[in-house]
């Protein structure tokens, strides 16, 4: 149903845009001027046609589900609405499963049929009365819009101001949502704070969230030192980065200053193709060559590398933000005014003694900012070490054991069938608090610096 209305609804707008467009161009041939544009009066009359449709269907999205529910529980017999709501809660979603087509595990199954198909009558009462509701009340503001085009109309302002809404809403959504995110997550961390001391969180050395689940078990005394994770996450992270820089940033300085129009055009966007690879593909690439080639020759040299060790997930991750670096860098090079270059080669500097000199010296605080960037990066990457890094939390700084993330520990403490009510599953969110905290002061360092080196030039 809404797929028919949205298609509708969308070629009416198109047809209402070059039908109100003519219009307006009509209007002008006949009084000789006209205040806007002959598009913004389409675009004018499109948006009031599209109004309605868009405020109906946020009311369905937000409403028609509780209205039916209520509807339907009210329908029930008094010896199901008079059930406890667990009870009342288990037949409903037996009522909804039928209707939707799944097998209902109720013994009462007329009851429940005809509870389904009232539920699925409903639906469509409250689906046709938005298809039908949105169409007509669109044809009437359209043609409210129609009425007030005059060729003193201001269409202009008047679009003007819906995209500052727009914009303005997309910033207020974002920030919101943001806010959202944070304080989901510190709500959980505050609740772990309450069990676990945050100083025994943050420096305990030992990392074994296992807590007892029947009185005088034993094994489950919960260890909650995050410390092996965080050294973890800055091995694997380090690793990456050294891979990353010298290979994006000599890459930037080629493609910037050496490469050739042609050469620049073909190269860039294949080297920014790793970008697009899905992080899955680069833990499979992980897991089944690199590690196992870094093992072998391991062995080789006599030494014993584990098969998820820090070392493979770290080249693995180094080779995926390499695109980043270069990228980032290869756009604050290019963005150094060409009087530097001039002045240098002026002075009778070399090419070389230019970079070396001028140019990187100039480029330096955006550099920075790019690798800050890209270091946040491989902080908060998860899928590749989630398949290529160990899970025993080890405090431990050689490149060749395996070590583990907080990444890793958050997905595997809300893996499967948890409560929130214990300390082992707001572990989780204690570690994605600090997480978010750190990434969050990695980025905005790199923008403060990214932004004064902006200040300089512009």
């Amino acid at each position: 149903m809404f797929g028919l209305l949205f298609t509708l609804v969308l070629l009416a707008c198109l047809a209402i845009y070059f039908l109100v467009k003519r219009h307006a161009i009509t209007i002008k041939e006949e009084k000789g001027f006209l205040h806007s544009l002959p598009k913004y009066y389409g675009f004018y009359a499109s948006f009031w046609f599209s109004i309605p449709t868009i405020c109906i269907v946020a009311l369905y999205l937000l409403f028609a589900e509780s209205f039916v529910t209520s509807n339907l529980i009210n329908s029930l017999p008094d010896e199901i609405k008079n059930l406890s709501d667990n009870e009342l809660t288990l037949v409903l979603n037996d009522i909804k499963n039928l209707a939707e087509g799944n097998i209902s595990s109720s013994s009462s199954f007329a009851e429940i049929q005809l509870a389904a198909n009232y539920y699925n009558s409903q639906y469509d009462i409250v689906n046709n009365v938005v298809f039908y509701s949105s169409l007509i009340l669109g044809l009437l503001t359209f043609i409210y819009a129609y009425r007030s085009i005059t060729a003193t109309y201001r269409a202009r302002n008047f679009i003007e101001t819906v995209i500052h809404f727009l914009l303005f809403s997309s910033a207020v959504i974002a920030i919101f949502v943001t806010a959202g995110i944070l304080l989901s997550v510190l709500f959980e961390a505050l609740r772990f704070f309450e069990v676990i001391n945050f100083s025994d969180f943050l420096f305990g050395l030992s990392w074994s969230p296992q807590m007892a689940i029947r009185e005088g078990q034993v094994g489950s005394s919960g260890l909650f030192g995050a410390m092996p994770l965080f050294a973890g996450t800055i091995l694997i992270s380090l690793i990456a980065l050294l891979l990353a820089v010298p290979i994006g940033l000599l890459t930037a300085i080629y493609l910037s200053e050496y490469a050739d129009t042609k050469v620049r055009a073909t190269t860039k966007p294949i080297l920014e193709i790793l970008s697009g690879i899905p992080t899955v593909v680069y833990g499979f690439f992980a897991v089944v060559t690199v590690a196992p080639f870094i093992r072998h020759v391991g062995s080789l040299v006599g030494l014993d590398i584990a098969s998820e060790s820090a070392l493979g997930v770290g080249l693995v991750m180094g080779i995926m933000i390499i695109p980043l670096v270069s990228s980032l860098s290869d756009d604050v090079i290019s963005s150094v005014p060409q009087s530097l270059r001039e002045g240098s080669y002026g002075l009778g500097a070399t090419k070389s003694e230019t970079i070396k000199k001028v140019i990187l010296p100039a480029a330096l605080p955006g550099i920075i900012g790019g690798i800050l960037l890209a270091a946040s990066r491989a902080i908060g990457e998860t899928m590749i070490v989630v398949m290529a890094a160990g899970l025993s939390a080890k405090l431990s700084f050689n490149p060749i054991d395996a070590v583990t993330t907080v990444t890793v520990q958050i997905v595997t403490l809300l893996t499967g069938d948890q409560e929130f009510d214990s300390p082992k599953t707001l572990a989780a969110f204690a570690l994605g608090l600090t997480l978010f905290v750190f990434t969050l002061i990695l980025n905005f360092i790199a923008l403060k610096i990214v932004r004064k080196y902006r200040e300089q030039y512009e």
